[in-house]
């Protein structure tokens, strides 16, 4: 089995009320993203990397990696206007290499991931990869644990939570099922590619996430990711 993971890096960090993008913020020394390549590349060496940035991002990436020493082997594909189309250009990056089904081997599973998710744990994407290769797609997903309340019309009322779950990355997918649910036309209804993948017809399988995969898009979420990596080291 070959093993992809696209790490999905296009934001420009508008909500952390800086210039520099979420994903350049450094984190004991190093930015968020390269916490992040570092995770994946600990939990299995062999899996094929791709970070995909917006071409406007790359020469600064760059000169981090000279300056701090990125040692992860990646490389970059074009983000797009969208994580939609981000996530394609990332699949039509892998197209050559991996080519068709009818010629290829082996089976292939692609992880897309959040690149300012560093803390997944390796429990996580191993459990995300053995069980998209069984039902083609898998999600991890953590439960609710704030009270929850649906405005309609101008009221609102409260909603049982036990139905809800949050949603982390990676999520992972057969990559000929991936490549085939992007072809679709773009909607604003694709929050995620569990849900383009969804909307190809195929259904979703979810697994347990962990606490600590907390996507850091705010000065709030900066500080709990230093406590964190403080536990780490």
């Amino acid at each position: 089995m070959k093993k992809y993971v696209l790490i999905v890096a296009g934001g420009r960090g508008l909500r952390m009320g800086g210039d520099l993008p979420k994903q350049f913020i450094p984190l004991e020394g190093k930015p968020v993203l390269m916490h992040t390549l570092e995770t994946f590349h600990r939990w299995d060496a062999s899996a094929g990397l791709i970070l995909v940035l917006p071409e406007d991002h790359q020469p600064y990436w760059k000169m981090l990696c000279r300056e701090i020493g990125c040692k992860v082997p990646h490389r970059i594909a074009n983000g797009g206007e969208t994580r939609f189309h981000s996530v394609r250009n990332g699949l039509q990056s892998l197209s050559e290499e991996i080519g068709n089904a009818s010629g290829r081997n082996e089976k292939v599973l692609v992880a897309v991931h959040d690149g300012v998710r560093p803390f997944v744990s390796p429990e996580v994407i191993s459990k995300c990869f053995t069980e998209a290769e069984i039902s083609g797609a898998a999600i991890p997903v953590v439960p609710v644990v704030d009270s929850l309340r649906e405005f309609t019309g101008g009221t609102s009322h409260p909603v049982d939570r036990s139905r809800y779950q949050a949603v982390q990355t990676p999520q992972v997918f057969d990559y000929d099922l991936l490549a085939k649910a992007y072809e679709q036309p773009y909607t604003d209804l694709f929050t995620d590619d569990a849900s383009v993948v969804e909307a190809f017809g195929h259904g979703i399988v979810t697994v347990p996430g962990n606490r600590e995969n907390i996507k850091i898009t705010t000065p709030f979420d900066l500080l709990v990711a230093e406590a964190l990596l403080k536990q780490h080291t």
